[in-house]
Protein backbone atom coordinates (compact mmCIF):
# COMPACT_ATOMS: atom_id res chain seq x y z
CA UNK A 1 0.00 0.00 0.00
CA UNK A 2 1.46 3.36 -0.47
CA UNK A 3 1.11 6.36 1.95
CA UNK A 4 2.06 10.02 2.49
CA UNK A 5 4.00 11.62 5.81
CA UNK A 6 0.07 12.56 7.06
CA UNK A 7 -1.24 9.06 6.76
CA UNK A 8 1.50 6.20 6.90
CA UNK A 9 1.24 5.97 10.84
CA UNK A 10 -2.88 5.37 10.29
CA UNK A 11 -2.16 2.87 7.63
CA UNK A 12 0.31 0.93 9.36
CA UNK A 13 -2.15 1.03 11.92
CA UNK A 14 -4.66 -0.19 9.92
CA UNK A 15 -2.41 -2.96 8.22
CA UNK A 16 -1.66 -4.21 11.90
CA UNK A 17 0.36 -7.51 12.47
CA UNK A 18 -0.07 -8.48 8.58
CA UNK A 19 2.33 -5.58 7.75
CA UNK A 20 5.73 -6.94 7.20
CA UNK A 21 7.74 -4.33 5.56
CA UNK A 22 8.13 -0.44 5.72
CA UNK A 23 9.76 1.07 2.74
CA UNK A 24 10.02 5.41 3.46
CA UNK A 25 11.57 7.34 1.13
CA UNK A 26 11.12 11.08 -0.70
CA UNK A 27 13.19 14.36 -0.52
CA UNK A 28 12.28 14.89 3.50
CA UNK A 29 14.68 12.22 4.85
CA UNK A 30 14.39 13.34 8.24
CA UNK A 31 10.80 12.48 8.06
CA UNK A 32 11.03 9.56 6.27
CA UNK A 33 13.67 8.65 9.10
CA UNK A 34 11.17 9.85 12.03
CA UNK A 35 8.42 7.68 10.95
CA UNK A 36 10.88 4.21 10.86
CA UNK A 37 11.51 5.65 14.76
CA UNK A 38 8.05 5.83 15.43
CA UNK A 39 6.60 2.62 13.75
CA UNK A 40 9.45 0.51 15.57
CA UNK A 41 8.67 2.20 19.16
CA UNK A 42 4.75 1.05 17.86
CA UNK A 43 6.36 -2.65 17.95
CA UNK A 44 4.97 -4.73 20.38
CA UNK A 45 8.11 -5.99 21.53
CA UNK A 46 10.83 -4.18 19.36
CA UNK A 47 13.90 -6.21 20.56
CA UNK A 48 17.13 -5.83 19.13
CA UNK A 49 17.95 -3.64 16.11
CA UNK A 50 19.56 -4.95 12.74
CA UNK A 51 21.17 -2.69 10.95
CA UNK A 52 22.18 -2.90 7.02
CA UNK A 53 23.18 -0.50 4.42
CA UNK A 54 22.64 -0.19 0.97
CA UNK A 55 25.80 -1.91 0.16
CA UNK A 56 25.36 -4.88 2.55
CA UNK A 57 22.09 -5.60 0.31
CA UNK A 58 23.26 -4.56 -2.80
CA UNK A 59 26.36 -7.03 -2.30
CA UNK A 60 24.00 -9.84 -0.63
CA UNK A 61 20.08 -9.79 -1.91
CA UNK A 62 19.53 -12.35 0.08
CA UNK A 63 20.84 -11.14 3.50
CA UNK A 64 17.29 -9.47 4.03
CA UNK A 65 15.49 -12.13 4.30
CA UNK A 66 18.23 -14.33 6.17
CA UNK A 67 18.53 -11.27 8.80
CA UNK A 68 14.59 -11.20 8.97
CA UNK A 69 14.10 -15.14 9.76
CA UNK A 70 17.52 -15.61 11.70
CA UNK A 71 16.83 -15.45 15.63
CA UNK A 72 20.06 -13.61 18.11
CA UNK A 73 21.74 -15.64 20.27
CA UNK A 74 19.31 -15.86 23.27
CA UNK A 75 16.28 -15.67 21.08
CA UNK A 76 14.95 -12.12 21.79
CA UNK A 77 12.83 -10.48 19.42
CA UNK A 78 14.42 -8.01 16.86
CA UNK A 79 13.84 -5.92 13.68
CA UNK A 80 15.43 -4.57 10.75
CA UNK A 81 16.34 -1.31 9.69
CA UNK A 82 17.73 -0.66 6.66
CA UNK A 83 19.09 2.98 5.34
CA UNK A 84 19.80 2.82 1.39
CA UNK A 85 20.53 5.52 -1.33
CA UNK A 86 17.90 5.09 -4.55
CA UNK A 87 17.05 1.33 -5.46
CA UNK A 88 19.97 -0.10 -3.54
CA UNK A 89 17.91 -2.46 -2.22
CA UNK A 90 15.47 -3.42 -4.77
CA UNK A 91 17.11 -6.69 -5.76
CA UNK A 92 16.85 -8.06 -1.83
CA UNK A 93 13.10 -6.38 -1.61
CA UNK A 94 12.59 -8.42 -4.27
CA UNK A 95 14.24 -11.41 -3.32
CA UNK A 96 12.35 -11.36 -0.24
CA UNK A 97 9.02 -10.85 -1.98
CA UNK A 98 9.44 -13.62 -4.38
CA UNK A 99 10.30 -15.52 -1.12
CA UNK A 100 7.13 -14.22 0.92
CA UNK A 101 5.09 -15.07 -1.58
CA UNK A 102 6.23 -19.03 -1.27
CA UNK A 103 5.09 -18.80 2.70
CA UNK A 104 8.95 -18.37 3.40
CA UNK A 105 8.46 -15.07 5.07
CA UNK A 106 5.41 -15.81 7.42
CA UNK A 107 7.18 -15.80 10.93
CA UNK A 108 9.82 -13.23 9.67
CA UNK A 109 10.65 -9.99 11.86
CA UNK A 110 9.17 -6.33 10.85
CA UNK A 111 11.77 -4.99 8.55
CA UNK A 112 11.93 -0.83 7.88
CA UNK A 113 13.68 0.58 4.98
CA UNK A 114 15.03 4.26 4.60
CA UNK A 115 15.63 4.72 1.06
CA UNK A 116 17.31 8.36 0.76
CA UNK A 117 17.31 9.79 -3.07
CA UNK A 118 14.23 7.39 -3.65
CA UNK A 119 10.90 8.17 -4.80
CA UNK A 120 7.59 6.74 -4.61
CA UNK A 121 8.35 6.25 -8.92
CA UNK A 122 11.29 3.92 -7.67
CA UNK A 123 11.35 0.47 -8.88
CA UNK A 124 11.59 -0.76 -4.94
CA UNK A 125 8.59 1.69 -4.27
CA UNK A 126 6.52 0.11 -6.86
CA UNK A 127 7.44 -3.34 -5.89
CA UNK A 128 5.72 -2.57 -2.81
CA UNK A 129 2.96 -0.23 -3.14
CA UNK A 130 0.55 -3.16 -4.57
CA UNK A 131 1.66 -5.46 -1.46
CA UNK A 132 -0.97 -6.13 1.22
CA UNK A 133 1.74 -6.94 4.00
CA UNK A 134 4.00 -3.97 2.81
CA UNK A 135 3.89 -0.21 2.79
CA UNK A 136 5.88 3.03 1.05
CA UNK A 137 5.29 5.92 2.23
CA UNK A 138 6.56 8.98 0.52
CA UNK A 139 8.15 11.91 2.95
CA UNK A 140 7.77 15.50 0.61
CA UNK A 141 9.85 18.77 1.71
CA UNK A 142 8.61 20.17 5.13
CA UNK A 143 6.96 23.83 5.03
CA UNK A 144 7.03 25.95 8.38
CA UNK A 145 3.77 25.56 8.79
CA UNK A 146 3.93 21.35 9.40
CA UNK A 147 6.68 20.97 10.94
CA UNK A 148 5.09 24.22 13.52
CA UNK A 149 2.38 21.47 13.79
CA UNK A 150 4.37 18.60 14.68
CA UNK A 151 6.45 20.80 17.33
CA UNK A 152 3.38 22.04 19.25
CA UNK A 153 2.28 18.10 19.30
CA UNK A 154 5.35 17.17 20.63
CA UNK A 155 5.42 19.61 23.02
CA UNK A 156 1.88 18.22 23.82
CA UNK A 157 3.20 14.85 24.30
CA UNK A 158 5.97 15.83 26.44
CA UNK A 159 3.83 17.68 28.96
CA UNK A 160 4.65 21.71 27.87
CA UNK A 161 2.36 24.28 26.57
CA UNK A 162 4.42 26.86 24.39
CA UNK A 163 3.86 30.51 24.29
CA UNK A 164 3.17 33.01 21.42
CA UNK A 165 5.72 31.93 18.13
CA UNK A 166 8.17 29.82 20.26
CA UNK A 167 6.81 26.56 18.42
CA UNK A 168 7.80 28.32 15.17
CA UNK A 169 10.89 29.34 16.34
CA UNK A 170 11.71 26.17 17.08
CA UNK A 171 10.89 24.69 13.79
CA UNK A 172 12.95 27.28 12.06
CA UNK A 173 15.73 26.55 14.79
CA UNK A 174 15.80 23.46 13.98
CA UNK A 175 16.20 23.80 9.99
CA UNK A 176 13.00 21.90 9.37
CA UNK A 177 14.58 18.98 10.57
CA UNK A 178 11.80 16.95 12.91
CA UNK A 179 14.78 15.12 14.27
CA UNK A 180 16.64 18.11 15.70
CA UNK A 181 13.39 19.68 16.78
CA UNK A 182 12.28 16.59 18.68
CA UNK A 183 15.46 16.84 20.39
CA UNK A 184 15.21 20.82 21.40
CA UNK A 185 11.69 20.00 22.66
CA UNK A 186 13.52 17.16 24.78
CA UNK A 187 15.89 19.66 26.11
CA UNK A 188 13.40 22.26 26.66
CA UNK A 189 11.13 19.65 28.56
CA UNK A 190 13.70 18.24 30.83
CA UNK A 191 15.18 22.26 31.63
CA UNK A 192 11.49 22.48 33.02
CA UNK A 193 11.14 19.39 34.21
CA UNK A 194 7.66 19.14 32.29
CA UNK A 195 5.67 15.71 31.97
CA UNK A 196 2.40 14.93 30.86
CA UNK A 197 1.77 14.48 34.72
CA UNK A 198 3.26 17.91 35.36
CA UNK A 199 2.46 20.28 32.36
CA UNK A 200 4.71 23.37 32.31
CA UNK A 201 4.35 27.07 30.27
CA UNK A 202 7.43 27.03 27.73
CA UNK A 203 8.20 30.67 26.48
CA UNK A 204 11.14 32.41 24.66
CA UNK A 205 14.03 33.30 27.57
CA UNK A 206 13.47 28.83 28.54
CA UNK A 207 14.56 28.58 25.22
CA UNK A 208 16.83 30.48 25.21
CA UNK A 209 18.46 29.50 27.93
CA UNK A 210 19.06 25.86 26.96
CA UNK A 211 21.10 26.66 24.25
CA UNK A 212 19.00 26.30 21.30
CA UNK A 213 20.21 27.00 17.92
CA UNK A 214 18.75 30.31 15.93
CA UNK A 215 18.96 31.01 12.69
CA UNK A 216 21.76 33.18 13.07
CA UNK A 217 23.98 30.71 15.41
CA UNK A 218 22.55 27.38 13.57
CA UNK A 219 23.27 25.43 10.40
CA UNK A 220 22.03 27.49 7.54
CA UNK A 221 24.49 30.07 7.42
CA UNK A 222 26.68 27.79 7.17
CA UNK A 223 24.99 26.00 4.53
CA UNK A 224 24.26 29.14 2.64
CA UNK A 225 27.76 30.40 2.38
CA UNK A 226 28.62 27.06 0.60
CA UNK A 227 25.62 26.56 -1.43
CA UNK A 228 25.91 29.80 -2.98
CA UNK A 229 29.88 29.91 -3.54
CA UNK A 230 30.46 32.74 -0.95
CA UNK A 231 34.26 31.33 -0.41
CA UNK A 232 35.60 34.15 1.37
CA UNK A 233 32.77 34.00 3.85
CA UNK A 234 33.23 30.53 3.96
CA UNK A 235 36.47 29.95 6.50
CA UNK A 236 34.79 32.31 8.96
CA UNK A 237 31.51 29.64 9.25
CA UNK A 238 33.75 27.11 9.80
CA UNK A 239 35.70 28.40 12.40
CA UNK A 240 32.19 29.09 13.84
CA UNK A 241 31.65 25.13 13.01
CA UNK A 242 34.30 24.49 15.51
CA UNK A 243 33.93 27.14 18.14
CA UNK A 244 30.33 26.73 18.68
CA UNK A 245 30.75 22.99 18.60
CA UNK A 246 27.99 22.45 15.76
CA UNK A 247 26.96 19.06 14.72
CA UNK A 248 28.78 17.83 11.38
CA UNK A 249 25.67 15.26 11.04
CA UNK A 250 23.47 18.04 11.63
CA UNK A 251 24.89 20.15 8.81
CA UNK A 252 24.71 17.72 6.59
CA UNK A 253 21.30 16.77 7.31
CA UNK A 254 20.35 20.82 6.59
CA UNK A 255 22.52 20.26 3.12
CA UNK A 256 20.57 17.72 1.65
CA UNK A 257 17.12 19.63 3.31
CA UNK A 258 17.80 22.74 1.50
CA UNK A 259 19.52 20.52 -1.93
CA UNK A 260 16.00 18.75 -2.04
CA UNK A 261 14.39 22.07 -2.09
CA UNK A 262 16.25 23.11 -4.85
CA UNK A 263 15.47 20.05 -7.08
CA UNK A 264 12.01 20.62 -6.29
CA UNK A 265 12.04 24.56 -7.03
CA UNK A 266 13.45 23.74 -10.00
CA UNK A 267 11.29 21.32 -11.25
CA UNK A 268 9.02 24.05 -10.99
CA UNK A 269 10.35 26.74 -12.04
CA UNK A 270 9.41 28.40 -15.55
CA UNK A 271 11.56 30.81 -17.79
CA UNK A 272 10.72 33.81 -17.17
CA UNK A 273 8.67 33.64 -13.76
CA UNK A 274 9.65 36.59 -11.73
CA UNK A 275 11.75 34.79 -8.66
CA UNK A 276 10.26 36.66 -6.06
CA UNK A 277 6.81 36.00 -7.11
CA UNK A 278 7.68 31.56 -7.69
CA UNK A 279 9.46 31.74 -4.22
CA UNK A 280 6.47 32.90 -2.56
CA UNK A 281 3.62 30.96 -4.02
CA UNK A 282 5.77 28.01 -3.50
CA UNK A 283 5.88 28.58 0.45
CA UNK A 284 9.75 29.16 0.52
CA UNK A 285 10.12 31.31 3.98
CA UNK A 286 10.47 35.24 3.19
CA UNK A 287 13.84 35.48 4.95
CA UNK A 288 15.08 32.66 2.85
CA UNK A 289 14.15 34.39 -0.40
CA UNK A 290 17.38 35.52 -1.16
CA UNK A 291 19.47 33.09 -0.71
CA UNK A 292 17.45 30.53 -2.34
CA UNK A 293 17.12 32.56 -5.21
CA UNK A 294 20.41 32.82 -5.86
CA UNK A 295 21.26 29.10 -5.55
CA UNK A 296 18.11 28.04 -7.84
CA UNK A 297 20.47 30.49 -10.32
CA UNK A 298 23.95 28.31 -9.40
CA UNK A 299 22.13 24.94 -9.04
CA UNK A 300 20.80 23.78 -12.05
CA UNK A 301 20.02 20.83 -14.87
CA UNK A 302 23.27 18.05 -13.95
CA UNK A 303 25.01 19.91 -11.54
CA UNK A 304 22.00 19.71 -9.55
CA UNK A 305 21.28 16.46 -10.10
CA UNK A 306 25.22 15.64 -9.03
CA UNK A 307 24.96 17.49 -5.92
CA UNK A 308 22.14 15.62 -4.15
CA UNK A 309 23.72 11.60 -4.02
CA UNK A 310 27.19 13.65 -3.25
CA UNK A 311 25.35 14.97 -0.18
CA UNK A 312 24.05 11.77 0.35
CA UNK A 313 27.85 9.88 0.26
CA UNK A 314 29.25 12.85 3.05
CA UNK A 315 26.09 11.72 5.05
CA UNK A 316 27.20 8.77 5.31
CA UNK A 317 30.77 9.07 5.36
CA UNK A 318 30.32 11.04 8.51
CA UNK A 319 28.08 8.85 10.03
CA UNK A 320 30.86 6.03 9.63
CA UNK A 321 33.96 8.65 10.69
CA UNK A 322 32.44 10.42 13.50
CA UNK A 323 36.27 11.47 15.04
CA UNK A 324 37.10 13.11 11.83
CA UNK A 325 33.62 14.23 11.04
CA UNK A 326 34.42 17.60 11.48
CA UNK A 327 37.34 17.82 8.40
CA UNK A 328 35.82 15.45 6.33
CA UNK A 329 32.85 18.17 6.21
CA UNK A 330 35.22 21.16 6.13
CA UNK A 331 36.59 20.00 2.93
CA UNK A 332 33.81 19.05 1.45
CA UNK A 333 31.91 22.26 2.07
CA UNK A 334 35.09 24.15 0.33
CA UNK A 335 34.88 22.09 -2.80
CA UNK A 336 31.34 22.39 -2.97
CA UNK A 337 31.63 26.31 -2.47
CA UNK A 338 34.77 26.41 -5.01
CA UNK A 339 32.13 24.22 -7.57
CA UNK A 340 29.51 26.72 -6.80
CA UNK A 341 31.09 29.79 -7.26
CA UNK A 342 31.41 28.68 -11.30
CA UNK A 343 27.94 29.36 -11.27
CA UNK A 344 27.39 27.15 -14.77
CA UNK A 345 24.33 24.32 -14.42
CA UNK A 346 26.53 22.04 -16.29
Amino acid sequence: MKATQRDYAQAAQKAGKGLRICFFCGADEAGASAAAKKLIARLDDPGETVELSGQDLKSDPARLLDEARSTSLFGDSRHILARVTGDEAYEAINTYCELADRGEADNAWPIFIVATSATDKSRSAKLLIKRGDALAAVFYPPDLRSVTADVRAMADAAGMRLNGNLAERIAHAAGLDVRLAQSEVDKLALYLDASPQSPKQANMDDFDMIGASTEEDGFMPLVNAALSGEVRKLPGELRRLREVSLNPVGVALALERRAAQLARLSANLRPGDDMQGFLKSQGVFFREHREVGDQLQRWRGGKLERLVPRLCELHRSLLANSQSAELILSQELAQIARYAAARTGR
